[in-house]
């Protein structure tokens, strides 16, 4: 007979496990973070080059992780029902996809430049750009192999090492960034180069933590074990719930990543603010992606045992705590933006109160749409626990396009409101994801609580 918990246990559920996701997240885009900081410091060009190179690296990164985030509800179901063996599959051929993904797009980081001068971006920016990626790119194959890496080991509720794997990188990179960007400690100055091969670095490093935990918390079954055999039926599961979770989040991504390369058409000096406000949004998404993690590992464990009443209290739990945060970022965007922004820049930089002015405006449209941003990653996060991605993918495509991209350039280009009016277009996209994401998993909890009674039966 299932337990039936409170809302309150449930909200203590959601926080024993999401912080510590909340907080690798955090960690995780700290690494970005720090390289947006320290480079702004180096020079407002090789930030606005960077920003570019990190949305290219960024959008061929979320286009291999579908397989590794679909791996995260059906471990999560597997393990509840006891299937150890579903569990190390699928595992498996996460890991197997996550490299040859990876290795099939490292030719185009090498070729970047030409890829953005054919988008209409500056040839100086381009190259530049190319010169970070062509290093960089290198550290997708340990990077897709993390993020497999955490979706299993979150999935099993091993939340604490995914933690403090992600802080050990976030502190690395901040040490080797010091060195190699700005030559100190007797290193090479390399600027963008030093930053790129930071990057590799911790991301190798992080692999290697998590593999050698994965490997003595399955000592007996060996999740490594025949890594090499191939496990066709597995892969084609993960690739079936994978594919439209990939192509929902590359939406997403992609209107963003969009976005820069719009506002790299008005002028350098937008594009540094644009990249600035978006780390500053970012990093506070962070604690709504990593809420929404929660959700899909609280909503495919309910799946698992089959327990309708645990799936739409969870939602409701782990809702209210996205709504909670959504409202203290509103406070803080709305208060203090000019402080935040400041952290990024030189206090030397001849342009700096212009990127602050600037920076700031785009602060206050992202508070406008704190609330929706983190509903539709909540809803998300709940649709994928369910294993329901094939209506969501059409719901982001339409909603981050159809709406949001599309009235950024209307807004930001046709109409001459230059970044501002990019930004308005993004706030329209995320307000349409967020009432139709929500909307489609609690219209249809009821068929999936019905679902869950008879396949109980």
């Amino acid at each position: 007979m299932l337990q039936t918990l409170t809302l309150s246990q449930h909200m203590r559920a959601v926080l024993v496990l999401g912080l510590p996701l909340v907080a690798s997240h955090l960690a995780q885009f700290a690494v970005q973070i720090i390289d947006t900081i320290m480079l702004g410091w180096y020079g407002v060009e090789e930030l606005a080059a960077v920003t570019l190179a990190g949305t290219f690296f960024f959008m061929f990164l979320i286009m291999g992780s579908g397989p590794a985030w679909a791996l995260m509800p059906m471990v999560a179901e597997a393990s509840e029902a006891r299937d150890d063996v579903r569990v190390r599959r699928l595992t498996r051929m996460s890991m197997w996809f996550s490299v040859g993904f990876a290795l099939l797009v490292l030719p185009l980081m090498w070729m970047s430049a030409p890829i953005l001068r054919a988008i209409g971006q500056d040839p100086d920016l381009s190259l530049i750009a190319q010169n970070y990626l062509r290093i960089a790119g290198v550290g997708l194959v340990p990077a897709l192999l993390v993020m497999a890496l955490k979706s299993y080991l979150a999935a099993l509720e091993h939340t604490r090492i995914v933690l403090w794997a992600t802080v050990l990188a976030a502190v690395m990179n901040g040490v080797i960034n010091y060195a190699l960007i700005f030559g100190n400690w007797g290193a090479p100055e390399l600027g963008v180069r030093g930053a790129a091969i930071a990057s590799v670095v911790i991301q190798i490093a992080s692999g290697l933590v998590l593999v050698v935990y994965a490997a003595r918390l399955n000592a007996e079954s060996s999740l490594f074990r025949r890594l090499w055999k191939p496990d066709w039926e597995a892969l084609s599961h993960l690739l079936k719930l994978g594919i439209p979770i990939g192509l929902t989040t590359l939406a997403e991504v992609g209107m963003f990543s969009a976005s820069t390369v719009v506002v790299g058409l008005i002028g350098t000096l937008e594009l540094a603010a644009h990249g600035i406000a978006l780390q500053i949004t970012a990093t506070f998404f962070m604690v709504h992606l990593g809420l929404s993690n929660t959700a899909t590992v609280r909503a495919g464990r309910a799946l698992g045992r089959r327990d309708e009443q645990g799936l739409r209290r969870g939602a409701l739990a782990v809702t209210l705590a996205s709504v909670v945060f959504g409202g203290l970022t509103v406070i803080l965007f709305f208060g203090a933006p000019e402080p935040m922004i400041k952290l990024f820049l030189n206090p030397a930089e001849v342009r700096r109160d212009e990127i602050v002015a600037l920076g700031t405006v785009l602060l206050i449209v992202a508070a406008l749409f704190q609330f929706a941003d983190g509903a539709q990653a909540i809803a998300m996060g709940l649709l994928r626990g369910v294993q329901d991605t094939r209506v969501p993918m059409i719901i982001a495509t339409l909603s981050y396009w159809g709406v949001g991209m599309t009235m950024s350039y209307v807004l930001g280009i046709t109409l001459g409101l230059g970044a501002v009016g990019v930004w308005v277009g993004l706030l329209l996209g995320l307000v349409c994801a967020g009432i139709f994401m929500s909307w489609r998993f609690w219209k249809s909890s009821s068929r999936i609580g019905g679902a869950l009674s008879g396949r109980a039966a």
